[in-house]
């Protein structure tokens, strides 16, 4: 009856807005307060009331609204829905839309689920270098510093961002048993997948006096818990990934929760992709053979049509996995495991490490890689014990978990090669 307003407002406590209700007969400006625009900064004083038979649990009955940031009428952000390619665009904006209110709600809560986790278990948290002089696993190009126009002036020795924190924190275990570390990793990979990014977040804990089967009940027990804490700290974000990214979102989670998380030999795993091809699959890469090293098509159709729920590949071929990987008794195989999902395929990679001196050190001289790495090879020569550990990327936990099909949108500022904006 053009006596009553309602505003759609949030001030960034809840992922649900607040409604304001505004009476003609108690405020001021009243006409002036429905030209109010999308996106503009308010000020509200008003009465906390309980509406338990309304939509929402409750609403503001306002005594004094004042626009506080005024919003021109070219603000990006209009009420209809945007895809996300324009989101993108638009990183500083887009925090403020239902997707990505949601994303970074969750980002935050799977972060505190992790510290949660390791450190209830009594994990040490270690902060491993960003620069570093070594290239981990040789997992990817990596980037260079330059100071000025000299890569090796300031260091003595040519330097680059870390692709892992995985050896450093190594050193740590050998000493707190129990460690983790949690940080930014760097690939310069000419790579414009969905799933590729040039800067990530990496989890990589690492335990002392342990193999790979403790290594994989690890794995298995802190997703879990990384799961079950986001499901309950952020229900109103997990229901709205539900609804408008994936129905069967928290139907598959709560099956993943629920799972026994199986164990599956490499070279059984090569066995059913044969026989997959001789009942009529069709996959991109059908040149199935022992020694491959597994695509996303063929860990998805073992995780999702022949294992239907998670399932760790264990024993990989050591010619296809990192040098400090353990050698198995067949000398062909490494005790490693990779976690498979399904829609995603690999979610998490691990190992035994190889604790053996001079197993480890023949390994690195053929490779070629001992020099400058003298410090890793010590860990085992001065009182060394099995140890396993494994890595994480967060912002693909992250998406296995809201959904979200592209790693760029669960980023806040991703980078990705072709071009930086922010």
């Amino acid at each position: 009856n053009g006596s009553i307003g309602f505003i759609e407002f949030n001030d960034g406590t809840t992922f649900k807005n607040i409604q304001i209700v505004y009476d003609k007969t108690k405020v001021k400006d009243f006409n002036k307060l429905s030209k109010l625009a999308t996106g503009e900064a308010i000020s509200v004083v008003g009465e906390f009331i309980l509406t338990p038979n309304a939509k929402q649990p409750f609403e503001i009955a306002a005594k004094d609204i004042k626009s506080i940031g005024a919003c021109p009428e070219d603000y990006p952000l209009q009420k209809k829905r945007h895809s996300f390619e324009f989101l993108r665009d638009i990183a500083h904006l887009r925090p403020r839309a239902n997707t990505f209110n949601a994303v970074n709600r969750v980002r935050n809560a799977l972060s505190m689920a992790i510290h949660t986790y390791f450190q209830d278990k009594g994990f040490m948290w270690v902060h491993t270098p960003i620069i570093t002089s070594n290239d981990a696993e040789g997992a990817g190009e990596t980037f260079n510093v330059m100071v000025g126009k000299e890569a090796n002036k300031f260091f003595g020795k040519p330097v680059c961002l870390t692709v892992s924190g995985q050896l450093h924190v190594e050193t740590f275990a050998m000493a707190f048993r129990d460690v983790y570390t949690f940080g930014p990793t760097f690939r310069a990979e000419e790579s414009h997948t969905t799933t590729h990014a040039s800067e990530f977040w990496m989890i990589e804990p690492e335990i002392a006096f342990a193999d790979l089967e403790d290594d994989m009940n690890l794995i298995e027990d802190s997703l879990k818990f990384c799961i079950n804490y986001v499901i309950k700290h952020c229900p109103d974000e997990m229901n709205f990934f539900n609804t408008m990214i994936d129905k069967t979102l928290l139907d598959r989670l709560n099956h993943v929760i629920k799972s026994e998380f199986k164990r599956l030999d490499y070279t059984d795993a090569i066995k059913l992709l044969e026989e997959a091809i001789k009942k009529g699959v069709k996959f991109e890469n059908k040149n199935i053979k022992w020694g491959m090293d597994l695509q996303t098509e063929h860990e998805r159709y073992i995780t999702e049509q022949v294992v239907k729920g998670p399932v760790f590949i264990i024993n990989y071929p050591k010619d296809i996995k990192a040098f400090y990987m353990r050698l198995n008794d067949d000398k062909k195989t490494v005790a490693a495991c990779d976690l498979l999902v399904p829609q995603i395929g690999e979610l998490v990679g691990g190992s035994q490490r190889e604790e053996r001196y001079e197993i480890l050190k023949e390994k690195m001289d053929k490779l070629g890689n001992t020099k400058g790495l003298e410090w890793y090879l010590d860990l085992r020569k001065y009182g060394g014990c099995p140890h396993a550990g494994f890595g994480i990327g967060f912002d693909r936990l992250l998406m296995y978990i809201t959904g979200m099909a592209n790693i760029r949108d669960v980023q806040p500022f991703p980078r990705t090669p072709g071009s930086i904006k922010y």
